[in-house]
């Protein structure tokens, strides 16, 4: 970055726009190859080809709010840039929906009696937790789910606004056991439970909890384990599956008598052999994921 610490700005939406004028000046400047995006989208999108400056590009979004199908792969090919391939692409993506963020800033601010700084880095955080995890690729309209994000953010800290603090009692001066409870019907344990019952392999556990109870994004997991996105998300949708027959069965809330313990080993084993026919490597805790 050419700023200097003296002059970085103090507001966060600034900043953004501070490191994004930095990135995107010569002599290496960050910028787009759009042409495998409109190869995916036809000749009739309006999209142009070739490499383009990220200025230029935040340009024809504006200019092109209609262009629904062309914005969306757009959309996707940032999101996908920003949860990997580093800091540089996440500033990129925030810049290149500061027209709206600083559309909702403006709305919110106003009647706002805290610091207007406070309310964007809200605005921000919203924003980048969607860009990181919350978004879904494989639906539509990922710049809206951004943007909806990010005021919902500022509009949730606007209603915080004021309320008064709730007092607790003098912690010292509590009674009772202070062991915690554990907490049975926590997701994380029935999915441990199935773990141990076979219905889900061992290897498959902590993916599954990042994705479905931690709502990560998938594309950075489907890197890590170096398997395709679709391919990832079709595995996690088949242990889905054995984890709702599960809880209909009971398996994962009553005791299971040995005769089920081994039908359930069996079917583990199972697929460990179709992995093995398979020609995958052997399975590694947290690793990989199942292929059944």
């Amino acid at each position: 970055m050419t700023a200097s610490a003296k002059d970085w700005p103090d507001s966060p939406l600034d900043a953004v726009d501070t490191a994004f004028a930095d990135l995107t000046c010569e002599p290496d400047p960050l910028s787009l190859d759009l042409d495998r995006l409109v190869g995916q989208l036809g000749d009739d999108t309006g999209l142009p080809g070739g490499v383009m400056a990220l200025p230029a590009l935040r340009q024809w979004l504006l200019e092109h709010p209609r262009a629904y199908t062309a914005r969306d792969v757009v959309w996707r090919e940032l999101v996908r840039r920003a949860r990997l391939g580093g800091p540089a692409w996440v500033i990129a993506a925030v810049a290149l929906a500061m027209p709206a963020l600083r559309r909702y800033a403006g709305r919110l601010h106003s009647g706002w009696a805290g610091d207007a700084h406070d309310l964007d880095a809200e605005i921000l955080t919203g924003f980048l937790s969607a860009l990181r995890d919350r978004v879904d690729l494989a639906k539509p309209a990922p710049y809206a789910a951004l943007c909806m994000a990010a005021w919902r953010a500022g509009h949730e800290l606007r209603q915080r606004d004021g309320a008064e603090a709730v007092p607790v009692d003098d912690l010292e001066h509590v009674t009772g056991p202070r062991t915690p409870k554990r907490p049975y019907g926590h997701p994380d344990l029935l999915v441990r439970r199935a773990v141990e019952l076979g219905i889900v392999d061992e290897s498959d556990e902590q993916p599954y909890i990042d994705l479905r109870l931690g709502h990560r994004a998938i594309e950075p997991i489907a890197a890590r384990l170096g398997v395709e996105v679709d391919t990832l998300r079709r595995r996690v949708e088949r242990i889905d599956v054995r984890i709702a027959e599960a809880l209909a069965a009971g398996f994962l809330t009553e005791v299971t008598s040995p005769r089920v313990r081994d039908q359930l080993a069996a079917a583990a084993e199972r697929r460990q052999h179709i992995r093995a026919a398979r020609g995958a490597r052997p399975a590694a805790a947290h690793v990989t994921l199942a292929a059944a």
